[in-house]
């Protein structure tokens, strides 16, 4: 690749940089509902039930300006947006659109490493024609998504996974970004640390708690105290406050999780109501572990009570967890210890993680799957 911005130095190794690509779809739910139904254009919408105990799944641009947020209770998106329209969720219809984007996807590297229905990862390093730029690249990936889907995509483009999903918030909605390599060391400084991907809600909150709010305060902290404070994701906030990303992008990548939840309309008072409610979530996690051949050995446990305090609780066997019935055996283990409560419980879930291949993420966080009927992953859809 030659010329622009899309010629970086060498990497300190003395290897030529990456071109990397993050595409991440506007809304995605909301705006299928939104393509699909010309009553809905323009107007606030959000994804998720409207019922008492309901949560937005997704929010369209026109209610995000209202303060709507994925994973807000209906109640609460109703009250900040009186005219707010909830749709149903039609999973079936984002899994198609999704194949359509990823279809385009493949035309360009089968280095593509998909995070969910509506964002993915490319790296176009070798699979550039002469003279053609990562950036040119995303810019027709684009306009290919936005003439094959009706949907509009943002991209970011760096020479690392860290960098270009960051430069993919930049611009949004459909916008593009680029942090090369001599903007990339700095470009974090002024950034919350909150932005950054890997620092979820409740690390940004330990790191504000001890003065470090932007990418320069986590820069100007030491690797040891990092470490000391954060475990083995220390070195990698280190890394992050300085533009380095070393992760490959991975079209094989390896499910950390499988997860299902859910928000019960009434709160369960009792013990046998959570045993109850238990067993279909451990159903529908089986089911996935199943199909894709994994065996886990840690059984996590989430509780939250109808004051929205949320708990966990996990036990890890020293060997894989032989079927669904143990599975549920555990999860219910693990419900003795904290209910029944007083305050009523309004959301249960059930999670299976420590599978063979586990490699612990810097984020930690929870995968839930919305292909088979299971809670969707609430980030920003």
């Amino acid at each position: 690749m030659t010329g622009g911005a899309d010629t970086p130095p060498d990497a300190a190794d003395g290897s030529a940089p990456r071109r990397i690509i993050h595409i991440d779809m506007d809304a995605f739910y909301a705006s299928v509902e939104q393509r699909d139904d010309p009553q809905l254009r323009g107007k606030p919408v959000a994804v998720g039930g409207a019922s008492l105990r309901g949560v937005v799944a997704a929010a369209s641009y026109e209610a995000r300006a209202f303060g709507v947020r994925s994973a807000m209770p209906s109640v609460t998106a109703r009250r900040l947006c009186p005219d707010l329209i909830f749709v149903r969720h039609r999973f079936d219809v984002y899994r198609a659109v999704s194949a359509q984007i990823r279809d385009i996807f493949a035309d360009y590297t089968p280095l593509v490493e998909p995070l969910s229905l509506d964002e993915a990862y490319l790296d176009v390093t070798d699979h550039l024609w002469p003279g053609q730029t990562a950036t040119q690249v995303a810019k027709e990936i684009r306009a290919r998504i936005r003439e094959a889907t009706q949907l509009t995509a943002s991209a970011g483009v760096s020479y690392n996974k860290f960098l270009a999903k960051l430069a993919s918030d930049q611009n949004k909605p459909d916008g593009l970004c680029v942090i090369t390599p001599e903007r990339g060391p700095d470009f974090v400084l002024s950034l919350p640390v909150g932005k950054f991907h890997g620092i979820g809600p409740a690390t940004a909150r330990k790191m504000n708690a001890m003065g470090i709010h932007t990418g320069a305060d986590l820069r100007a902290q030491e690797l040891e105290f990092l470490t000391r404070r954060f475990g083995k994701s220390g070195r990698y906030y280190w890394n992050i406050s300085r533009g380095i990303d070393h992760r490959q992008v991975r079209p094989d990548r390896i499910r950390k999780s499988v997860g299902a939840e859910n928000t019960y309309f009434t709160d369960l008072m009792t013990l046998g109501q959570a045993h109850e409610a238990l067993a279909p979530l451990a159903e529908k996690v089986w089911r996935h572990v199943a199909r894709h051949e994994l065996r886990g050995r840690t059984v996590t446990l989430k509780v939250k009570f109808s004051d929205f305090q949320q708990i966990t609780r996990a036990r890890t066997l020293p060997r894989m967890v032989d079927c669904e019935a143990e599975m549920l055996a555990l999860a219910c283990e693990l419900a003795d210890t904290v209910l029944p409560d007083p305050r009523g419980v309004r959301l249960l879930g059930i999670t299976l993680s420590g599978f063979d291949h586990d490699e612990a993420p810097p984020d930690g966080q929870l995968e839930l799957f919305g292909d088979d009927g299971l809670d969707p992953s609430p980030r920003h859809r």
